[in-house]
């Protein structure tokens, strides 16, 4: 029998300064991907000082592309670029972003059950009996890749996310799901969907695509992937769920009176609350069925139009299997 687990999931926080986390137990928080603005020691810091205020008994954390310091070989490219292309001395760059490595070790001597996760799988017995296992990678596509953890976008990136994993947990979004950019192109990764969709875990959390956010309980088409894995071929849209997004709470052009209103209101309420909640536990409205569904969070909190305030962490219940006694 499944265990409900309680997860606290907030992507993109970068450093976190005026972050309001919500005031409430949960057995997991994921506190993941650009954990800083400019990969700065006292960036890192705060997101420390914030992990520490988050009452849960697991932390999981992995980095983003800003967290670039992080990425040991992108750091000292950077850092011999500082000084070859613009004369900025060893020492200055090493007075304010580190030496190469402290920024890891920060993490490795962190107490309160912080655990920073290098990209692979992940096993964890957790305090309220449930077993987890979980994928993490901090890998992203992008144009250029001169950021952290970064490849250049149509090359190949391995996602070995294997069948047993729980929880998937990535910085950048599978293509095709809570991925449009303001622009209107979808900006995830068509690699990290093939993955997931072969994969099928329960939950896969991200972020990096600050306008996507929400969830959605994906139900996924037959008993396998199909042999090229994409969001119009392996998702059944019509058993498929969406729970939240921005459009569903921010007021539209072609929002009635009556609808804005409502809008204001739902958003000020969960604003007082100071997260989205959404269960999927047997006996909830929406049970997830692991194997055939996944439920996919987009957790961006920082909004892409700074009018627009924070967006809202998540607060999310699934089952997990119970650990070996």
């Amino acid at each position: 029998m499944d265990i409900k687990t309680r997860f606290l999931i907030l992507f993109d926080t970068h450093a976190g300064q005026g972050l309001r986390v919500p005031d409430l137990p949960v057995d997991v928080a994921i506190r993941c991907g650009d954990l800083t603005d400019e990969s700065k020691m006292h960036e890192f810091r705060a997101s420390l000082e914030l992990l520490r205020s988050i009452n849960a008994p697991l932390k999981l954390v992995i980095a983003g592309n800003h967290d670039f310091t992080l990425d040991t070989p992108i750091f000292r490219k950077k850092a011999a670029e500082a000084e070859s292309k613009f004369s900025i001395e060893p020492e200055l760059v090493k007075g304010v972003y580190g030496d190469f490595g402290e920024a890891q070790q920060l993490f490795a001597g962190a107490s309160d059950n912080i655990a920073y996760l290098e990209e692979g799988t992940h096993h964890f017995n957790l305090q309220n009996g449930a077993k987890l296992t979980v994928y993490v990678s901090p890998f992203t596509p992008s144009l250029e890749a001169d950021w952290g953890f970064q490849f250049k976008r149509g090359e190949y990136h391995d996602f070995a996310i294997d069948k047993t994993a729980d929880i998937v947990v990535t910085h950048g979004p599978p293509k095709g799901i809570l991925d449009f950019t303001a622009s209107g192109q979808r900006g995830g990764c068509e690699h990290l969907f093939a993955a997931v969709a072969r994969a099928r875990p329960r939950l896969h959390c991200f972020g990096h695509i600050h306008e996507g956010w929400g969830a959605k309980l994906v139900t996924w088409r037959g008993e396998n992937a199909s042999d090229d894995p994409s969001h119009f071929c392996d998702i059944d849209n019509g058993a498929s769920v969406l729970v939240e997004n921005l459009a569903t709470l921010r007021p539209g052009k072609w929002d009635t009176a009556e609808t804005v209103l409502e809008k204001e209101k739902r958003m000020q309420a969960l604003k007082l609350d100071g997260y989205r909640g959404t269960s999927h536990c047997a006996g909830s409205d929406d049970p997830l069925k692991p194997g055939s569904q996944t439920l996919f969070v987009n957790a961006a909190v920082e909004a892409l139009d700074e009018e627009d305030g924070a967006q809202l962490p998540w607060v999310v219940d699934i089952g997990l299997p119970a650990a070996a006694t």
